[in-house]
This record gives structure tokens, C-alpha cells and sequence, in this order.
């Protein structure tokens, strides 16, 4: 079956978010459920690949800054995958970002290794680490961000919080 590579469009959403979801059911990120789509401000920009009936099988969302392009999402339906879907989405990614004249592609992966294997056959290398942590509660209500730190701290002092658990971006490796 052939899958078009395009912009992606709003009424894309519903089968991006299904799309994403259902990828990413069997990855650590099986916990970064998201109800819409986020909006990928320019020059960053949205691909996915697509059925002849228009349903999305691959996504890829890449935000650009200054001389950094991060690929904020890069996901295949599991229906889909293994057949060079999330190869032709970095494909198109890597044009853009060049056309762009940004010359780093980075990507966080949360230390998967079967997204690591991909990126590095991808020709991706690995960069930086960090440990992803959890909390499940908070000791004070009204300030978050503090209690989690402190929480955090009794047991690894050089834990610190990176932002509040709904408000936190994925990651993991970086990869360039």
C-alpha cells in the first residue's frame, strides 16, 4: 500500500492523535497521552504519512530554534510500521530542516532500545542522559514545583524538578 508524505493539515487530527496514541502504547512514552494535537509554531513544521483514504499512518512534528531542529514526535500506526514509513517521514524532516540551513536535527528517546537502535541506523549519535522521574503526589497543593524538589531531594540530593508532571515536555536522549 503507498503512503504520500504531506504538510499536515488540521482535519488531521483525530487520526494523529490515534495514530501517536497507539505507537507509543508499547514505548516508555505510553504515558504522554495528549487529547490535541500541539501546534508546531514556525518555521517548525508537521509531516504525516497517509492512506489513499486519508487516514494518518506516520507523524513526525519538528520545532525549530535558531540553529536547532528537535523532533518533537516521530511515530508509525503498528499496523504500519516496518515498512519505511518513519524512514521516509525523517527523510522529508532532514529536507526541511537543510532547506532551512539549520544544520542540527536532535531527538529525545527516553533510552528505548529498539527507538535507539532506529535512530542510530537512522545515522543519528547519542548525546546527552538523564534520568526521568516520576512523582505520584504532591506534599504541598499550592506550590508544586517545591514540593516535588524537596520530596525528591531526601532521597537523591541532586534531584531537582524539571517542571510539573502536566506540564512536562518528553524526553530522554538526545540524539544528533
Amino acid at each position: 500500500m503507498n503512503h504520500a508524505i504531506r504538510e499536515y493539515r488540521p482535519a488531521d487530527e483525530t487520526s494523529w492523535l490515534r495514530c501517536r496514541v497507539l505507537s507509543f502504547l508499547s514505548t516508555p512514552y505510553f504515558d504522554d497521552v495528549l487529547r490535541t494535537k500541539p501546534e508546531t509554531p514556525a518555521p517548525g513544521f508537521a509531516l504525516v504519512a497517509n492512506e489513499e483514504h486519508g487516514t494518518v499512518t506516520g507523524i513526525i512534528d519538528v520545532t525549530v530554534e535558531d540553529e536547532l531542529a528537535t523532533i518533537d514526535t516521530v511515530a508509525v500506526h503498528p499496523d504500519h510500521q516496518h515498512q519505511g514509513i518513519g524512514r521516509a517521514l525523517l527523510a522529508g524532516a532532514r529536507d526541511r530542516v537543510s532547506a532551512l540551513g539549520v544544520p542540527t536535527l536532535d531527538a529525545w528517546t527516553r533510552d528505548d532500545p529498539d527507538t535507539l537502535r532506529w535512530y542510530r541506523a537512522m545515522g543519528f549519535t547519542e548525546g546527552e542522559h538523564y534520568l526521568h522521574v516520576y512523582a505520584s503526589y504532591y506534599t504541598d497543593v499550592g506550590e508544586p514545583d517545591r514540593a516535588i524538589g524537596e520530596h525528591a531531594s531526601r532521597f537523591r540530593p541532586a534531584l531537582r524538578p524539571v517542571g510539573r508532571p502536566e506540564c512536562s515536555e518528553p524526553g530522554g536522549e538526545s540524539q544528533s
